[in-house]
């Protein structure tokens, strides 16, 4: 509810008076309860229409202040996002609050792996620097001009990351760590121009796996893959799990319908057998 009366009192500050038809259904009703409980706001009769106006500025001023401290600093773009959450709401997380700059963890797997930003002349020697601390970080923002010459292979589980031994040999790529969910900020950063020479996502064969791979197929379409560890069928049929496949079968129906014809096999395979894989699966013995 406060919110709903915040909303409509931001409409209202510094006018004369409004329309009732500037304010939704919901506004409205807040706007005649706040009325009644504090005599700062009348609503009057005007033409064919009502209009709200402010009919005691100091306590309407009072209670805007209760609901959004800091009404002057709502356009100060100079400010962190979440700052101005907090002046408009007392909550940093009241509007959309996500950070415009996304940091993901990355690695290099082989010798002279590199990230170049030609148009800047900022080069990343990420071989070097995950001989020499284990990890390396990009602070990406959609439009950067960040690229790699090898591949990019994304990870859902951290297991995958710390031990590289599962790909395959000869592997020379950066592989980023997403941690269960693709982050927008990513997906819309590799979206805006051609970042590695393929993309490849590692993702646990269950709904939230290929939903994220859905996810990522509509942005970048043949020119990213969804790796197949090598035997998934033996291991979908040994090792999988019919409790994940419930758990996150509302997510499979949702992409199975956005896979491309290469990844068919594996939904048909996981449907018919009610059974989801989770990545660690890759070093288990088939034999």
């Amino acid at each position: 509810m406060d919110r709903i009366l915040r909303a409509a009192l931001l409409k209202l500050h510094g006018q004369q008076s409004l329309p009732a038809s500037q304010f939704t259904a919901a506004q409205r009703s807040a706007l005649d309860r706040f009325a009644r409980q504090t005599g700062a706001v009348i609503c009057q009769r005007q033409g064919r229409g009502d209009v709200y106006r402010v009919s005691d500025p100091q306590r309407f001023a009072v209670h805007l202040s209760a609901l959004s401290p800091q009404v002057e600093m709502q356009a100060m773009t100079d400010l962190p996002l979440r700052a101005r959450h907090i002046a408009h709401a007392r909550d940093s997380k009241a509007r959309h609050h996500q950070h415009a700059c996304y940091y993901p963890l990355i690695k290099a797997v082989g010798d002279n792996v590199h990230w170049r930003q030609n148009e800047q002349g900022s080069e990343l020697p990420l071989s070097q620097l995950t001989h020499n601390f284990g990890a390396a970080s990009l602070r990406l923002e959609t439009d950067d001009a960040w690229q790699s010459g090898q591949p990019l292979w994304l990870v859902e589980n951290q297991a995958l990351f710390d031990r590289t031994d599962w790909l395959p040999v000869g592997t020379q790529a950066t592989l980023l760590y997403y941690g269960g969910q693709l982050d927008g900020r990513l997906l819309a950063w590799l979206g805006q121009r051609p970042r590695a020479s393929r993309v490849v996502l590692f993702p646990d064969y269950d709904g939230v796996g290929l939903v994220n791979f859905a996810r990522l197929y509509a942005q970048l379409g043949d020119t990213c893959e969804c790796w197949l560890m090598p035997d998934w069928q033996i291991r979908l049929a040994r090792y999988g799990s019919q409790r994940l496949w419930q758990a996150t079968f509302r997510e499979f129906t949702s992409a199975a319908a956005q896979l491309p014809d290469d990844l068919r096999p594996l939904a048909e395979h996981m449907r018919q057998s009610g059974l989801a894989l989770e990545q660690e699966a890759i070093w288990l013995p088939v034999v």
